[in-house]
């Protein structure tokens, strides 16, 4: 295996007070490093003497020496001179700006502390998006791309890569005019990004003037700035004893403070970054493969990952996964996985794209992340549908990139099958945004006199009621109903979010207080809360009020399958509840279905046939559904030519984010034009849309041959 590179100190960002460093990699020794490049200054080792210096002709020299000394420092890992010599230059400039605010320059080393705060940001089109990256998880899926790859090249010859390590942070574009920089960028939707310019500026490893006459006269960049895990650790430490939140991991500590309105706040945190590619070039020539370009960014002056790397084959890859994988918690920096791409830049272009991911690059990221701790209590969650669900509560712990306290058991069997105990040392599994569970206990750990096992309450822990599993169901339910605080809770959670009816600014504590106080039992009461009454709730003022009453009013125009969905019907998901819509048309027409009608609609099975009839047929569920009506909800009518629409026939499949639709919204318009949407992929499916972070779906439509659409494809579809 590779050996790391030596961790160097990250230097502290430019401030208003005298910067100090502490290197001890630099002897007192002015020459230290290699022997000093050449410049206006033979002796750009030595202290330069300021007195009887011309100002104008001094201040260009310093910002050279700065700029160099920084270059050295980041960029090369190699240190030229010791911090005491670049604090003291950087002190010297500074004066001369101050007495001669006319010499200053928008991109001199002194102006990294950044500039006065802005109102919001601004937004940046990418002249070539910044597409994100198919994942794979195993090494099946990495040798299936590297297949994919070969067969299109109609070559048996191994191909070469470039590998780099995945870093856990916000991706960024930064474009440099006749080799200044001039904007920065956050990715953004891939089409468009946030205009960070000022934010970036403040980040010492971003170099503001290039080290070449050579480059192209327009030259954007992309990299990922992050946050090191020493600077993260400290940086928390500094917030919690000043009584502020702490960042739950390092990527969203970058994230947020990239993201400052007000760049000095971005200045004061310990931001680095590496540069990964170029995007958009005007002029000039770059060379032919990705890894000698990256090379060469270096010389100009960019930051580069020193653990990437060029490999002969798939064989390769696979190799630096695992050197990455031993080596990942060693690194000063947060990874979940590596990265390959075709190292020769023909290729690529010749590769082109699928979807929102280049066919040549794919993310092969690491396991899910696991941790150990202690079981402190196993209590049951009361869900919607009266689902009591076991939790574990744990000491906790830090894994998958958050502090993990609670972690869900699934259900009774699988409580019995793994044997959680309290106070057993369990194994905790979170991968991505996962909820984290239980993988395993370690009964050599169990103490002798510990606990029995956890069994099913015979009553609700929160009403009371009946606890009964049904059959052979794995799941047991509270036999409450609405008389459980637990179960009207989650439903008015469920009626009330966003792709349900969507009422905004009503939140979970907000819910809490309503059902406590017995405000609210039904959906259907929402309806009637006036915000003379919504103004006496808990940290609640007489305008949030308003607004929140605006908010339920607005709730009251939204469609059929939304309105459906918000029920909480049992089993009805968005696809089902837009299936039933489709079919239907009408909400009576379907109360007036028996569970035989229900089940000819496609892909609705005999239980959730049953659900949905007994749903209707219920008295109380009847009378609520009036109520809402009642209440002035409305949605516009489905067209009845629907069934004969240009998309009549055609089932799609939607995968990650729309940039300019919402998923309601492009299911809708599929619907409206005959269309049916499907949560799953077949060889039925006509089209898979893939928007952003398109996941395994999008795989599973390459596999099978589906037709995939990008998002401008299925705008012009639509048009159709």
């Amino acid at each position: 295996m590779a050996k790391a590179k030596k961790k160097v100190p990250a230097r502290p960002k430019a401030s208003a007070k005298p910067e100090t460093r502490s290197n001890p990699k630099v002897s007192s020794d002015p020459k230290a490093g290699a022997k000093p490049e050449a410049t206006s200054n033979p002796k750009a080792g030595a202290k330069p003497a300021a007195a009887g210096r011309d100002p104008a002709a001094r201040a260009p020299e310093l910002r050279e020496l700065l700029e160099r000394y920084n270059y050295r420092y980041h960029a090369l890992d190699d240190p030229e001179v010791p911090d005491a010599e670049y604090d003291r230059l950087m002190l010297e400039l500074r004066g001369i700006e101050a007495e001669h605010p006319q010499l200053v320059t928008p991109n001199s080393p002194t102006q990294r502390v950044g500039a006065a705060p802005v109102a919001a940001f601004g937004t940046v089109r990418h002249r070539i998006p910044m597409l994100s990256l198919d994942n794979a998880f195993s090494e099946e899926e990495v040798r299936e791309f590297d297949r994919r790859i070969r067969e299109r090249l109609e070559q048996e010859r191994p191909v070469r890569y470039a590998a780099e390590p995945k870093l856990d942070g916000l991706a960024f574009s930064a474009v440099y005019e006749n080799g200044e920089f001039t904007q920065g960028a956050t990715r953004g939707d891939g089409e468009t990004g946030e205009d960070v310019t000022l934010n970036l500026k403040t980040i010492a490893a971003l170099p503001l003037k290039l080290r070449s006459a050579d480059v192209p006269p327009l030259l954007e960049v992309r990299g990922e700035v992050f946050m090191p895990l020493a600077g993260f650790e400290r940086f928390n430490k500094q917030a919690l004893a000043r009584g502020e939140k702490a960042y739950v991991n390092p990527r969203n500590a970058a994230a947020g403070s990239l993201r400052q309105l007000d760049p000095r706040m971005t200045a004061s945190r310990p931001l680095d970054l590496f540069i990964y590619g170029t995007g958009y070039v005007e002029g000039g020539t770059l060379p032919t493969h990705h890894a000698q370009t990256l090379q060469l960014l270096r010389q100009w002056g960019f930051k580069i990952c020193p653990q990437s790397k060029v490999v002969e084959s798939i064989e390769g890859c696979l190799e630096y996964y695992h050197e990455m994988g031993a080596a990942r918690s060693t690194l000063p920096y947060q990874i979940d996985g590596v990265v390959y791409k075709v190292d020769d830049l023909d290729v690529q272009r010749h590769l082109g794209f699928v979807s929102r991911a280049p066919r040549w690059a794919i993310a092969h990221k690491f396991p899910a992340e696991e941790a150990l701790t202690t079981v402190r209590e196993i209590e049951f969650q009361v869900g919607r549908t009266g689902a009591l669900t076991p939790v574990a509560r744990l000491e906790p712990v830090f894994v998958g990139g958050v502090t993990v306290s609670n972690a869900t058991l699934h259900n009774m069997d699988e409580l019995t099958r793994k044997d959680v105990r309290v106070g057993d040392t369990v194994v905790i599994r979170r991968a991505g945004d996962v909820i984290p569970e239980v993988v395993r206990v370690l009964p050599e750990r169990r103490p002798v006199d510990g606990p029995a096992l956890v069994e099913l309450p015979a009553k609700c822990p929160v009403c009371g009621s009946p606890v009964v599993r049904e059959g052979d169901q794995a799941i047991a339910r509270c036999t409450g109903g609405r008389t459980c605080a637990a179960q009207r809770k989650e439903e008015i959670k469920h009626f009330a979010s966003r792709r349900a009816l969507d009422i905004q600014g009503l939140g979970d504590k907000l819910i809490d207080q309503l059902v406590e106080r017995d405000w609210v039992r039904t959906p259907a009461d929402l309806f009637g809360l006036e915000a003379s009454r919504l103004a006496t709730l808990d940290r609640f003022g007489e305008k949030s009020a308003q607004k929140l009453e605006v908010a339920i009013e607005a709730a009251k125009r939204t469609s059929l399958p939304r309105f459906l969905y918000a029920l909480g019907i049992r089993d009805v998901g968005e696809a089902t509840a837009l299936g039933l819509a489709q079919y239907f048309g009408t909400v009576e027409a379907l109360r007036a279905a028996t569970a035989e009608e229900v089940q000819r609609v496609p892909d609705v099975g005999p239980v959730v046939a049953r659900n949905v009839a007994a749903y209707f047929g219920d008295a109380e569920n009847a009378e609520i559904v009036d109520r809402l009506l009642a209440s002035g909800i409305t949605w516009p009518a489905l067209d009845k030519n629907a069934a004969s629409g240009e998309l009549t026939g055609k089932t799609f499949v939607l995968t990650g984010t729309l940039a300019s639709l919402t998923r309601d919204a492009a299911q809708e318009a599929i619907a409206l034009r005959g269309g049916k949407v499907s949560g799953s992929v077949s060889k039925k499916t006509h089209y898979v849309v893939a928007g952003t972070e398109a996941g395994s779906k999008l795989r599973k439509a390459e596999e099978l041959g589906v037709e995939v659409l990008d998002e401008a494809a299925f705008l012009t579809l639509l048009k159709q």
